[in-house]
């Protein structure tokens, strides 16, 4: 890509615009604000009542929910660090974030994205133990060990994106930097740059399919060794109850995997701009608003909870005058 020139003096000033959806009419602004904010909504109280649910409920206090509730906590963090502008924007045309903010949204949004992919790698090892090596699971996965594993995730990931953030920001752009997305996108900023993007792109694409692809393989590779060990059991009911320990968090792989793929295909693929912009939004919404369906919805455990906890609340409220 060819390098523009740049009509700005070296200073902090930099302000970028956000165009949010380009071709979306402005008549349709205030809708697709009601939309977005119902889907935040059901993210924020879904992912809280987990994280209620797991704290309150000793049956639960096992290591297993103890990752569900960093998943939790994550999806909350992951959509408020996007969404919150995104109702800005569709409702007072807030369109302009300054330079830090719009470098803090890039790099909060990609760590989180990692954390993510991470978690759900530790929660296919705890799977693995559980399943493959259950007379050794009470040893290995203690809460020393779960806080450490969890911990681990954490930190890599805010570790990783580093690099391609501050390179970015010290790429040239002009005073008014344009941005084709609904919030700061790495690779939307990097197009943005007035310096040549060939290197900081493929920086971000190989950051990307590491980050995406090796959890990936190693959530695979868990789930290799839990089916061969499933099909040794003897006992159909065995083998389903195996199983059934394992559907919630195959249903949260497959669809945080299948967003990706959204993303991955409208951005590669000739398809309009919207398209493009529209597959990073499903990719940031999308698993934060189903991981606490599938939770309450396949997860026997979860979903007493949940009962319960409505009872006592349904129970204290009726005795009130």
């Amino acid at each position: 890509m060819q390098t523009t020139a740049c009509n700005r003096s070296e200073d902090s000033s930099t302000i970028f615009y956000l165009t949010g959806i380009p071709s979306l009419p402005k008549s349709l602004f205030l809708s697709t604000f009601f939309v977005f904010f119902l889907l935040y909504l059901l993210i924020l109280a879904g992912n809280t009542l987990i994280l209620v649910a797991v704290v309150a409920e000793p049956r639960l206090h096992k290591p297993m929910y103890f990752f569900l509730t960093n998943l939790s906590a994550l999806d909350i963090l992951f959509t408020t660090t996007t969404v919150p502008k995104m109702l800005s924007l569709f409702l007072l045309g807030d369109h302009f974030l300054s330079f830090p903010a719009c470098f803090l949204q890039m790099y909060l949004f990609q760590s989180f994205t990692c954390s993510e992919a991470f978690i759900l790698v530790v929660m296919a090892y705890d799977r693995y133990v559980a399943i493959c090596h259950p007379l050794q699971y009470p040893v290995h996965m203690t809460p020393q060990t779960n806080v450490a594993l969890a911990a681990s995730a954490w930190l890599t990931a805010l570790l990783l994106p580093i690099p391609p953030v501050v390179q970015t920001s010290h790429m040239a752009f002009d005073s008014t930097v344009r941005i084709y997305h609904c919030f700061c996108d790495h690779l939307a900023v990097v197009q943005a740059s007035c310096s040549d993007s060939t290197p900081q792109t493929l920086m971000g694409f190989c950051i990307a399919m590491v980050v995406s692809f090796l959890p990936l393989l190693l959530v695979l590779l868990s789930y290799a060794y839990i089916l061969a060990s499933v099909l040794r059991i003897n006992s159909r009911e065995g083998r389903s109850k195996a199983f059934s320990t394992c559907s919630s968090h195959l249903l949260v792989v497959g669809t945080y995997y299948s967003s990706i793929a959204m993303a991955y295909v409208a951005y590669r693929a000739e398809l309009p701009l919207d398209v493009h912009i529209m597959g990073n939004v499903v990719y940031a919404i999308l698993t934060p608003v189903l991981n606490p369906l599938i939770y309450t919805l396949r997860n026997k455990d979860v979903k007493a909870a949940i009962t319960k906890m409505a009872c006592l609340w349904g129970q204290k409220n009726a005795g009130k005058p």
